[in-house]
Parts: structure tokens; sequence; C-alpha cells
């Protein structure tokens, strides 16, 4: 593939999953190869500058400004992985910077104006610097590395291996940053682009060491083969570079906002099909969905919303071959659609033996081993999943025995943070009891109870009718609320063929989702191979490859601190409130939804703030290997 054939095809590239982040990257590998700029007449050569460099370098380790450093071994030919441009030359990153070498800086040696840097506070893929915080504000007690302004700030460790920033200010950084403080005749802004090309970020992956927590070692950084420009070219190359992924930015920024537009119109579609009030309206909604099919679901996860727009046909019986919608006896209720002749609208607690949750006080019947005990967190992507079980020991008289559940019974999480989420309780291979963060539901006729589930579970049914009860700080369900919810009950002759009906949608989503996945395969590997035609080098993505690591797991607990003011942004103080005011960092993390850097981020803001209490060091420790596989 030429360039000509690229442009041409540009858009087919931009749009693939991650076809911006491969636009990133094919711009950095053709300025650090020399492919985006001119040549100048008269620069100064990479090699006239490199000596310049050591000169330099000598001086300043014999004025004791610099450690002496080992130099790397020699560039020979077979070395070279791509051909330089004239007067370009390859040398190592640790023959002409100072990678390796930085002062070791304890709290006591800062004042409190100290700028201090930590890994979460640089944004990842773009490293931007997401927030400045002082020693007044961070009380340090491990040894940092000292910088000055001007500086190339380098996160070392191998999740966070785009994380390069030039600082502003001297100051200080955790020692998973490598400060690379000289770096004579180099500009800045081409080593920062360096060290976050492709090119150098494989490099520094297949280099890596240690099990938990993978760093690039400083030995190998040192070695990694470095493309010196010629002076006045280094700038241009920056120029040219900066202009490029500012283009990349805005089109990120396009690409989200049509992404909004899309959303909106999908969902105005279906809802739109969801509440057809006439076979014509249902008609012209249904055509208007078919005309603009392939661009309102282009990835899988646009697929939910399509599935639960056909589940609410369906279990409303509008799929039915020859169905006549009637008025419900309640028309005057906005939740009360009309149904086929022969259906009725009924509550929960119309169609349950009972609704109940479990008691207080389970904590003294908490055990290694025994009967099943089902929390919140057991119940996830609508189904009774026990990767982490809890397990209880009842003595034979206790107020707890009515909450023993039965195969077919409906379980509804009603606190926490998935709260409305509901299972279907399957045949479990010993008993089972239900925390009080989980309503069980026993239905009157069992037969009902997949029906049910595919209902409570439904976008446009049972869960829009719960979130009107579920907001603020601590939401959550009351009984009277789960038994309030309007179910659409069918003939008993029509519900095997209204369920057959469900599960071959539910099979048509899926296969969908699974076609999407594929498409959206072939198109990322599209581009990527498109990107390693045109810069001529193949890039190995060892990113997502599997590390053979302990299974772990962080014990640190965090507790709330002063509880936040409601219009406060502190969204782990508001979780911590509403899990009595303590949780595992794990849990918390995972209930907070974002990626660990975020989350790391937002925490020192609310420690800061004293919502959340200044958290003891945290420890790790391996699960035993039961455990683990559980």
């Amino acid at each position: 593939m030429d360039a000509q054939q690229f442009l041409a095809e540009f858009g087919h590239f931009a749009e693939a999953p991650g076809g911006v982040a491969r636009l990133r990257e094919l711009v950095l590998q053709l300025g650090i190869s020399g492919r985006l700029s001119e040549r100048v007449p008269g620069d100064t050569s990479a090699r006239a500058l490199i000596e310049l460099n050591r000169k330099r370098q000598r001086t300043l380790v014999a004025q004791k400004a610099l450690k002496r450093q080992p130099d790397p071994k020699q560039v020979v030919e077979g070395d070279q992985p791509w051909v330089l441009p004239d007067d370009w030359t390859w040398t190592r990153l640790g023959y002409v910077t100072n990678y390796g070498d930085s002062p070791k800086i304890e709290f006591e040696d800062v004042s409190e104006e100290t700028w201090v840097l930590e890994l979460e506070d640089i944004e990842k893929g773009t490293s931007k610097l997401l927030s400045k915080v002082l020693a007044r504000d961070r009380k340090f007690k491990s040894t940092k590395n000292g910088f000055p302004a001007g500086a190339v700030l380098y996160g070392k460790l191998r999740p966070y291996l785009d994380k390069v920033l030039i600082a502003e200010y001297p100051g200080v950084c955790t020692t998973e940053i490598s400060p690379i403080s000289f770096f004579e005749n180099i500009e800045a802004g081409y080593l920062r682009w360096y060290l976050k090309s492709p090119y150098f970020i494989s490099y520094a992956d297949g280099s890596t060491y240690g099990m938990n927590l993978p760093r690039l070692g400083t030995d190998s950084a040192r070695e990694a083969l470095f493309p010196f420009p010629p002076q006045r070219e280094q700038s241009r190359i920056i120029a040219k570079v900066d202009e490029l992924m500012a283009l990349c930015d805005q089109l990120e920024a396009q690409q989200h906002d049509r992404r909004k537009v899309q959303n909106a119109l999908r969902q105005s579609t279906l809802q739109a099909i969801t509440s057809a009030q006439s076979p014509h309206e249902l008609q012209e909604s249904w055509q208007r969905l078919h005309a603009n099919f392939e661009s309102l679901f282009s990835v899988p996860a646009d697929v939910r919303l399509l599935r639960d727009m056909l589940f609410d046909l369906a279990l409303r019986g509008i799929l039915l071959a020859q169905s006549k919608l009637t008025a419900s006896d309640d028309s005057s209720n906005e939740d009360r659609s009309p149904l086929p002749e022969g259906w009725e609208w009924k509550t929960l607690a119309d169609l349950s033996e009972y609704i109940t949750s479990g008691s207080r006080g389970w904590k003294a019947y908490m055990a290694s081993a025994g009967d099943s005990f089902i929390r919140s967190q057991d119940i996830r992507q609508d189904e009774l999943i026990f990767d982490n079980p809890a397990f209880v020991t009842l003595p034979e008289r206790v107020e707890g025995k009515r909450t023993l559940v039965r195969q077919g019974d409906l379980l509804l999480t009603i606190t926490g943070g998935n709260v409305g989420r509901c299972a279907v309780v399957p045949d479990l291979p010993n008993s089972a009891y239900v925390s009080q963060h989980v309503a069980l539901i026993r239905l009157q006729k069992p037969s009902l109870s997949e029906f049910i589930h595919f209902w409570m579970v439904n976008a446009f049914g049972g869960r829009a009718f719960l979130e009107r009860y579920i907001y603020g700080d601590k939401p959550g369900l009351n009984l009277v609320q789960v038994g309030s919810v309007p179910i659409p009950v069918p003939p008993a002759h029509v519900l095997p063929d209204i369920l057959t009906t469900l599960r071959r949608h539910l099979q048509l989503c899926d296969a969908l989702v699974e076609q999407l996945n594929a498409m959206n395969d072939v198109a990322e590997k599209l581009c990527t191979a498109a990107v390693a035609t045109l810069t001529g080098i193949t890039i190995e993505r060892k990113v997502d490859a599997p590390v053979k690591t302990p299974q772990t797991e962080l014990i640190a607990p965090l507790r709330l601190g002063t509880p936040p003011d409601v219009k406060a942004q502190a969204p782990l103080a508001t979780l911590l409130v509403r899990h009595n005011g303590e949780m595992q960092a794990r849990d918390l993390w995972q209930r907070f939804g974002g990626e660990i850097d975020a989350f790391y981020a937002q925490l020192k803001v609310e420690v800061a703030h004293g919502w959340i209490a200044t958290p003891s060091v945290a420890g790790v420790r391996e699960k035993a290997a039961d455990a683990a596989g559980a």
C-alpha cells in the first residue's frame, strides 16, 4: 500500500476501532524515521551534534554534575531497524543522555512548594498533566527522584509506558518515573515523541523485568537504539508532529460528537418503536430503523438496546402473529400500554407468594465453607455468578431460614453500586441464602420466572420502571417499590411461544455482536497492517499478551473521612457512604469502574479534601491457589 492508496482509504482507517490511535502511531513512526520532514541545507549533522554532546557530557562528569555511567555497546550495521536519511545517525539512548542518573530526594529535603509528581497525575495516552500536587498536600515517605525544569520525565512502569512529560518546573517524582535531564543537542520535544513512539514502546515492552509490576530496566533503556536527526530538522519534526497530533485530536473529538448524535438517534428510533400506539405508527418506526440500521449499530455495545427493544415487543405480545391490542384496565397509567386480548397487567407483588430480603446480623454466621451466601456483588450481568463465593453456617432455629432460595426464584439487588440487577436462581449444588442487599422474589407460578426475568432486565420494561427510584447519594430500592413493578402477563397457552421468541431474538443479537466483533477485528488488523506497510517496519504488540503472574489482591482498607457535601464531586467517598464507610481498595476501584490510574488520581483528590481518611500503606498478598481458582 502506498501513500496515495492510504489517503484514498483514509476514512476506513480512521473509523476502524483504534484507528485514530494507529494514525498517531503512524505520525510518530514517520517522524522519528525522517519521513515527515525535508532536509535543511547546511544543517549540522547528527554526528557533529553527538561529538558536542559527548564533549559536554565529559565536562559535566569531571565537574561531578553528572554521574559517570558505562557507555552502551556500539551500534553496528546489523542493529539498525531501518535506513535513516543522510546526516542522521543511529546511536543509543544512554550514549547521549543521562538516563538512570537522577538525585535521590527525601521529604525533609523539599519545601512545601515543591512539586511532587506521581504516575497517576499523568493521563494515559495523551501524557497530559492531570493535576499538580505540592509537597504540603502530598507528604511522601518513600525516596523520590529529583528533576530540574525542562527534564523529560519517562514513566517506566509497563502499564504506563506511554506516559512522557516535559517538566515545566523543577520537582520530585516517584522512582517509577525516570527523569532525563541531560540530552545535549536533542530537542526535548523530539526526545518526548521518540519515547512515545510505537518503536520505543515495543522495545520497552519487550525489555521489562519483574512479575507483579514489570518495568523497563535502566540498562535496557540505555541500550535502546536512538535515531538522531540533524539540529534544525529536529524542530521541523516537532512542529509537524504537533500539527498532525492536533488534527488527530480534532478527528477524535468529531468522532466523539458524532457518536453522541448516533446514540441519541438510536435511542429515539427504538423508543418510537416501543411506544407506537398503532400498527401504522409501528410500521413507520420500523422502516426508519431498517433504513438506518448499519449506521445505528456499528459496535457491539450498540446491540444491547436493540435487544431490549425486541424483548419489549415480544414481552408485550406485539410480535405474536395476529395479536390484537386492547386498552388496559388502567389506561391512564403510562406504565401500562395496550396488550393483546387475553393478556393483563399485574404487579410483581400480585404474582408472588412473598418478596423479602436477607436479615441483618449474618456476619456471626459467616464461615469458610457451608451454605452459599448470596450478596449483591454475586449478581452481575443479570446472572448469579459465584467467582468469589461467601459461605454461612446457620443454627437450626434462626430467623434467616426464611431467605433460603430455591430454583426458579428471582433475585434483585436493592442496594449498592449495581442496584436493580436481576437473576434467576438456577439448580444449585447446595443451599443458599440472600443477604440484606438482595430481594428474594418467590413467584406463585415458577413457570413465569424466565418470562419475568426477561422483563426485569429490559431497559424498556422493569428496569426502566425501577430506575425512577434509584437516585441520590444512596441509591436503593425498598420491597414495596420492588413489588409495584408492573408485569405484562400472557395467557398460559402462549407463554411457550413467547419464550421461544425471546430466546431466538437473544441468539440473533448474540450473533450480531459476534459479527460486529469480527468486522471490527478485521478493520483493526487492516489498519495496523497499513501502518506497518507505510512505515516499512512491523511493530509487535505485546501489551495484551498474558503475563504469568501470581494471583494477588490489594488489601489496603479505605475509610470514610468527613462525608462530602451533596454537590461535591466525590464519587469514591459516596461509594464508601453506601457501604458503611469502609471498603477494600480493590472493591472500591472495581465499583468506581475507571482505569486504575484514574482511580488513584481521584483517590488523591478526595484524601486531600478529607472526604476519605488518609489510608495506611497498601499491601499486596498472594491468593491461595484454591481461592484464586474459585
